[in-house]
């Protein structure tokens, strides 16, 4: 990656990086087009980001905090090139995702905040996921920006509800409490096994094990991790099951096996790629 700073802010030029396709891909939920880009917010930061050529420019953002920030924010400083190379080594499915969407990159989002939203997604689609998100940002955080546990463990359910969080609104509230109570959950290091963490993060009410493996893939770095829904769970069927359908635990020990350590980025090219080309 390089950047360049200049009076309108930082145009950067990183190799695999698909601004478009990292932003609407399933991962993060705090964004809207604006003037042919993204105006999203992480955390307290907001941003405007666009294509420009072969350039992504953060508008208005100076070279301090685009180092200091996003270039982490959307894991600017790692090498997908060997990463993509790894992975299409291992198959021909993998080889034609990697070729056809090769600049999705997995962003470091703040755990609580891929906590409340990766609760609100169960069984909810991306539209309505992001409609409760700002919901909840606009009602009880201050400029836009989602309220920390400490907020949300004193909300009213009625208000939650109000927002339409709907049956998750407890949960949202359990989440917050069990963060505040001293659950380590969103501090773990990884002295922690990933089977430890993920059996501590559904202690919390509302969180499965898909919900804990995408706030541990999203939030937490543990690029291991490979999460199944109902839709990755269909790709990964036809893609190397011929359509039988086989159960989950069969997919995620699969997944274990033939991405290892790596496994999250198989999961994000899988998806992408199937989706686009009307396999699920």
């Amino acid at each position: 990656m390089t950047f360049y700073p200049d009076k309108d802010g930082v145009l950067v030029r990183a190799e695999h990086f698909d601004l478009a396709a990292t932003i609407e891909c399933g991962q993060f939920f705090r964004y809207s087009k604006e003037n042919g880009g993204f105006r999203i917010i992480a955390g307290k930061r907001k941003a405007l980001i666009s294509c420009e050529d072969d350039y992504v420019r953060f508008h208005n953002i100076s070279a301090d905090e685009f180092e200091g920030f996003w270039a982490e924010y959307f894991d600017l400083n790692r090498d997908y090139g060997a990463i993509i190379g790894d992975l299409a080594e291992r198959d021909f499915v993998l080889r034609e995702a990697a070729a056809f969407a090769p600049g999705i990159r997995i962003m470091n989002q703040d755990p609580w905040e891929t906590l409340l939203c990766f609760i609100i997604s169960a069984n909810n689609r991306i539209p309505m996921i992001m409609k409760v998100v700002g919901n909840i940002a606009e009602r009880f955080g201050e400029d836009n920006v989602l309220p920390g546990p400490e907020i949300l463990a004193k909300a009213a359910l009625d208000g939650l509800l109000a927002c339409k969080a709907g049956f998750r609104a407890g949960y949202i509230i359990n989440a917050a409490e069990s963060v505040l109570s001293g659950n380590p959950i969103l501090d773990a290091d990884r002295e922690i096994s990933t089977d430890e963490l993920r059996r501590r993060l559904m202690t919390i009410k509302g969180v499965g094990v898909k919900v804990a493996d995408c706030v541990m893939l999203f939030g937490m770095g543990r690029r291991e991790v490979f999460p199944v829904d109902v839709w990755i769970g269909r790709a990964v069927r036809r893609l190397y099951f011929n359509g039988a359908d086989v159960p989950l635990a069969q997919i995620q020990a699969f997944a274990r096996e033939r991405f290892g350590e790596h496994a999250g980025y198989a999961n994000q090219l899988l998806f992408h790629y199937a989706r686009m080309n009307r396999i699920i």
